[in-house]
């Protein structure tokens, strides 16, 4: 498994951060605030796999690109980024030693939260 930043989904997250589209909840709000499987399944049914890539800083590329598989560390809803995803991805990306998306998430991390100032 080789999981790489997802350099779309990172530009995408940048852009709704600067657009003002964020949620700003705690750490602990990411296991209710994350996308369902039938959620995701939805999502991809009506916006198609490009777009639901968007929503992930992960990224495997020796793995379908048509499948969930595929994808990790999402960081939003569909509409919105959650500020507990970034920091969840974060923390996760770290404990598995994905330093280069460990590294953009902090940086969005910042960029939310200097946004908010």
């Amino acid at each position: 498994m080789a999981i790489e930043l997802n350099q779309p989904a990172l530009k995408h997250a940048r852009a709704l951060v600067r657009d003002g589209k964020v949620v700003r909840d705690d750490r602990d709000a990411w296991s209710e605030a994350a996308p369902t499987p039938d959620e995701e399944n939805a999502f991809i049914e009506r916006e198609g796999w490009t777009e639901y890539s968007h929503w992930h800083l992960g990224i495997d590329k020796s793995v379908d690109r048509q499948t969930k598989g595929a994808y990790s560390f999402p960081f939003g809803d569909f509409r919105k980024v959650h500020r507990s995803g970034v920091i969840s991805g974060e923390s996760r990306a770290g404990q598995y030693d994905h330093d280069e998306i460990r590294d953009a998430l902090k940086a969005l991390l910042d960029l939310i939260d200097q946004d908010e100032s």
